[in-house]
């Protein structure tokens, strides 16, 4: 999977414009650290994809805008939800929700994993810290592992597939939050990194304030990326249990980039650069991933994998 160059994606596969019920922050596909889709999805999934993942950008800024209290962030994101369930009432300015139930709908999905990240970004204007490993990851199953779901709904796939999804995307997750450690502090006072861990290190969240990472906050992203080796022992997993070879491909080169960021952020500090993958990197991972994730595919039944 490549990063989608949004220039080229048809008029049906772009976003609907912003309405006055969003805060939009210019990010698209283009910003994000892993492919949002690709040509190795198919055709006639990629304009269900981009609704999902217009959807997803809208509700995000909301929760990340720096203008809107937390009170109002939480109204805008209850009325995207009761948009995206259906309710009356909501019109126009919520169009990316309507949107998105229409395709879902289509394609038979839940509206479960719409309303999912929902609670994740209210959970976002209500909480700005993790006291442990176990609340950081309970965040991700809301805020990250329905991304997985919704593409292995939408092709069809076994739910047993769930657990090694929800593995990469809880990955992809945290690595983010280490990337935008200082950002996320600096902005929104809102903080991922493990408190109860920075304590035991001799640290404190004053630490992240800081031009570059003292050596309790280095000791702490170490042990958060120990965590997510961990993880990753179930996300290679899964290509192997899914029986779409597009969605396999697509995986193991997710799978491969997730990886060579863990790698990066081990040697990095990303509070003195922004740390992240470079070109080879999506380059060497788009052909090795894709050639593994097609031979991988269906090799392994998600239930005997459990």
């Amino acid at each position: 999977m490549v990063r989608r160059d949004m220039s080229t994606v048809s008029d049906t596969e772009k976003p609907a414009p912003a309405s006055a019920a969003e805060t939009p922050s210019g990010k698209g596909a283009d910003d994000e650290n892993f492919p949002v889709g690709s040509f190795l999805l198919p055709k006639r999934l990629r304009p269900h994809v981009a609704k999902f993942y217009a959807f997803a950008r809208a509700i995000d800024d909301i929760a990340d805008s720096a203008e809107l209290t937390p009170a109002e962030k939480i109204r805008r994101l209850r009325d995207f939800d009761a948009a995206l369930q259906g309710a009356p009432g909501f019109g126009a300015e919520f169009q990316k929700a309507h949107e998105l139930r229409a395709s879902l709908a289509e394609t038979s999905v839940t509206t479960k994993h719409g309303s999912d990240l929902i609670a994740a970004f209210i959970l976002d204007a209500e909480k700005l810290r993790y006291a442990n490993w176990g609340e950081l990851l309970g965040y991700c199953e809301l805020s990250a592992n329905p991304v997985g779901r919704y593409l292995l709904d939408l092709h069809g796939e076994d739910k047993a597939g769930y657990p090694f999804s929800d593995a990469l995307c809880t990955v992809l997750q945290i690595v983010n939050h280490l990337q935008d450690c200082g950002d996320d502090r600096r902005d929104l006072d809102r903080v991922y990194v493990i408190e109860s861990w920075l304590r035991e290190e001799g640290g404190a969240i004053e630490d992240i304030d800081c031009d570059e990472c003292t050596p309790a906050l280095t000791r702490v992203k170490h042990r958060m990326l120990d965590g997510c080796d961990a993880l990753m022992k179930d996300a290679r997993q899964l290509p192997s249990v899914l029986t779409s070879k597009s969605l396999a491909m697509e995986s193991a080169v997710i799978v491969r980039l997730a990886a060579r960021l863990i790698e990066r952020l081990r040697k990095g500090d990303p509070l003195a650069t922004r740390v992240a993958l470079s070109k080879i990197d999506f380059a060497s991972a788009g052909l090795a991933g894709a050639v593994a994730g097609y031979f991988q595919a269906g090799r392994k039944d998600p239930k005997s994998a459990l």
